[in-house]
């Protein structure tokens, strides 16, 4: 009786687990344009955000643009597993709007950017974005990127290799150190072909960027002197998913940065969002600033 009973509860907690996974995956990681659109459109200005796509090498990218074109454009990239509805409470923010136009994108993979189909390249990933920012470069004085977590690695990687396109980079608990991340056990065992069919698509995109994570920031580890825009790097001491070395990194290689300022915040963790957003306006609003007294690249263009 006891070992029905031990049976049917973790038939039940299994049950449950997956019912909680794939209710945030629907609620959080798949807002369709229509319902995202509605949500931001309650904002001071009464802007409307634009949703389109960009196609390229096989890969479909839906992203977001809400704001006036005359502003810097201001670029946010999320971590795994999410989507652009992340951004939701920045990108409806007034003090931000008033500055700024602002562009989300869902990276590859996630949200209604070939969901489930993971892109392991962050150079590859990089490059997508980056071809959707030369679109609207012309349009906007200058190019703020914002990234979260593994968003912060594509982020870097796409100042990287496309310096001339970015005027401000903003890393947020970003994941760029090789090997400096908590890797779960989970991971490993749901990327079993047996077990994968039972997570959500998001999930399996999240892993398979996990697992391959080291390799692909060792591959940009000699890439940072590329970097020459001005650099905000923010980051929890008590952060036990991104650790906190990360931001050392950064910092012993941001050389070439026209600016660089880190901060290591005392007890924050990596949920900065919602807990240091002011913060985080604070310094989209410094990069804003610093990129209008900053003289352009005359290196060849974008």
């Amino acid at each position: 009786m006891t070992f029905l009973l031990r049976k049917k509860r973790l038939y039940f907690s299994v049950a449950a687990f997956l019912f909680f996974v794939y209710a945030y995956d629907f609620m959080e990681m798949r807002a369709s344009s229509e319902t995202f659109g509605r949500v931001l459109s309650d904002n001071a200005f009464g802007y409307e955000a634009h949703f389109d796509y960009y196609e390229a090498e096989g890969r479909k990218l839906r992203y977001l643009e809400i704001g006036s074109d005359s502003l810097p454009l201001v670029v946010f990239i999320h971590g795994a597993p999410s989507s652009s509805s992340f951004w939701k409470g920045l990108l409806r923010d007034s003090s931000l709007l008033s500055r700024a136009k602002l562009l989300a994108v869902d990276r590859p993979g996630y949200g209604y950017s070939g969901y489930g189909d993971p892109e392991v390249s962050v150079r590859k990933q990089a490059e997508l974005i980056a071809n959707i920012i030369r679109e609207k470069r012309g349009r906007h004085p200058s190019v703020i990127l914002h990234g979260s977590s593994y968003g912060g690695t594509v982020a870097a990687r796409i100042a990287m290799d496309f310096p001339a396109l970015v005027d401000g980079l903003l890393l947020q608990s970003a994941s760029v150190a090789p090997g400096e991340e908590k890797t779960y056990l989970f991971s490993h065992i749901t990327e079993n072909w047996l077990l994968r069919w039972l997570l959500p698509g998001s999930i399996h995109v999240a892993n398979a960027e996990k697992l391959s994570h080291k390799v692909q920031l060792d591959s940009m580890a000699n890439l940072w002197n590329r970097i020459r825009s001005s650099v905000i790097v923010l980051h929890g001491k008590a952060d036990s998913l991104i650790y906190p070395s990360n931001a050392l990194f950064a910092k012993e290689r941001l050389n070439n940065a026209s600016y660089l300022e880190v901060q290591m915040l005392e007890g924050r963790k990596h949920d900065l969002l919602w807990t240091k957003r002011e913060l985080l306006l604070m310094s989209l609003n410094k990069l804003i600033e610093l990129a209008a007294l900053r003289m352009p690249i005359s290196d060849g263009g974008y």
